[in-house]
């Protein structure tokens, strides 16, 4: 068996070692991570739910998502979390570790929890996000769930990443205000109101309702520190997962998936090597930047080109 079949096996058999050795090759885009991702088994794939988990700071995401892993693990489902958290401007890594915030759940082996930096992205996710879903989906985890940074309004990549979008707000943050005007309530699946026993969260349902209405989007609340609310919102979940597989928006929403993970990794793989060239040049950069851009991609193309010859 050579080393490829065997992280494959490792990732079949739901090895925590061998799966972030995975996402780990697809981080760093180094030689195995084609191979990896071309033996993934996509019936797997296909068959979990990869659920996003956004909102801004201080909603509760983190809390709510530690409910949601103890609910689906009292009925027997493997759970994946691909948590995104800031870049470290030193190291370029996760600053906050997934131990820290789920350390409930750190243990068990019935969890996968992996932490990926959003290498100063700023639309919520790391391009092997996507990669880092499947992998966890290919050893028997449903639902993937991915919870992004929280960076508010700019924070939307996670719907072109995920099956069902999960935004979460409270009361008293102005999380209302915000969602309304960056529009982020018309591309969610589900509106969770978190911290349901605070004030002002009656008002905030009542108004996200309102702003939904001739939408097909779900209003819940929950209070995640107190456990409340956490089943109906485990069953809205399903339901529209179920829906979606039956209306066929499932397949055409993975085929996005998939263009957008293409292009993202794309770009990330192209700002390197760009990177890369103009840190090596030895003279000083100076003229027109749209100039200097264009000369830069066709000196990257070419090379890439000339190297696919040898």
């Amino acid at each position: 068996m050579n080393e490829i079949d065997g992280i494959l096996k490792g990732i079949r058999e739901g090895n925590p070692r061998t799966i972030g050795r995975a996402i780990s090759a697809i981080e760093e885009g180094n030689h195995r991570a084609a191979a990896i991702l071309q033996g993934i088994n996509e019936g797997c794939v296909l068959a979990a739910t990869i659920l996003g988990i956004t909102g801004p700071p201080g909603a509760g995401k983190s809390t709510l998502i530690n409910q949601l892993i103890s609910h689906y693990r009292i009925h027997g489902k493997r759970v994946g979390i691909v948590a995104i958290d800031p870049s470290s401007p030193v190291s370029g890594g996760a600053i906050l570790g997934d131990r820290i915030r789920m350390m409930r759940h750190a243990t068990d082996p019935g969890v996968i929890i992996r932490s990926m930096s959003t290498r100063g992205r700023v639309g919520g996710l790391c391009a092997a996000a996507g990669s880092a879903a499947k992998i966890m989906a290919c050893s028997g985890c449903n639902p993937v769930i991915i919870e992004t940074v929280g960076v508010g309004h700019l924070e939307i990549d996670i719907v072109g990443l995920a099956d069902i979008v999960v935004f979460v707000l409270a009361p008293g943050f102005g999380d209302d205000v915000q969602a309304m005007k960056a529009g982020l309530i018309e591309m969610a699946d589900v509106l969770v109101v978190n911290k349901a026993d605070h004030a002002g969260a009656d008002a905030l349902i009542v108004d996200l309702k309102y702003a939904t209405q001739g939408r097909d989007c779900q209003v819940c609340s929950t209070s995640a520190t107190e456990s409340r609310g956490i089943e109906d919102l485990a069953n809205i979940i399903g339901n529209i997962a179920q829906r979606k597989r039956q209306t066929g928006q499932f397949i055409q929403k993975r085929e996005k998936m998939l263009e957008s993970e293409i292009l993202h990794r794309a770009v990330e793989l192209m700002r390197t090597k760009l990177k890369d060239r103009l840190m090596a040049q030895e003279e000083q950069i100076i003229g027109d930047p749209q100039d200097i851009v264009r000369k830069l991609l066709e000196e990257v193309c070419v090379t890439q080109l000339e190297s696919k010859k040898r």
